[in-house]
């Protein structure tokens, strides 16, 4: 179960760390035009707010994997759970507000780690 919950967390964080670089480096070029289904002139105007958000998802990759290297088990788990949190909470959040599809790509792989998680 624990490799499940390993592997989990990895792709969890991967994909948010994918999500820093499309939302501060690439929100204007054609992947993150096509990505996030923006015009250019909507990508230009929103280029600042792109990038804050893709710190915060930097953010949340990096306690994910502060949670897969801390040393003490217990704690790791406990790390691991508030962050796989915090990306269900704002995948929910951008499936309400943004797409649907948020849930699907952000909110479901969170929410298998925390049922994993549980199961640890």
């Amino acid at each position: 179960m624990n490799n499940l919950l390993t592997a989990t967390v990895v792709l969890v964080a991967v994909e948010h760390l994918w999500f820093l670089v499309l939302e501060m480096f690439l929100w204007t070029h054609p992947i993150g035009l096509k990505t996030f289904r923006n015009t250019e002139e909507k990508a230009r105007q929103s280029a600042t707010l792109a990038a804050n958000q893709g710190v915060y998802n930097g953010f949340l990759a990096a306690g994910l994997l502060w949670g897969l290297f801390y040393p003490d088990p217990l704690v790791a788990l406990q790390i691991k759970v508030f962050f796989l949190g915090c990306v269900f909470v704002a995948g929910v959040f951008g499936a309400m507000t943004v797409s649907r599809r948020i849930f699907f790509i952000q909110a479901l792989p969170a929410l298998v780690g925390l049922g994993l998680a549980w199961l640890a």
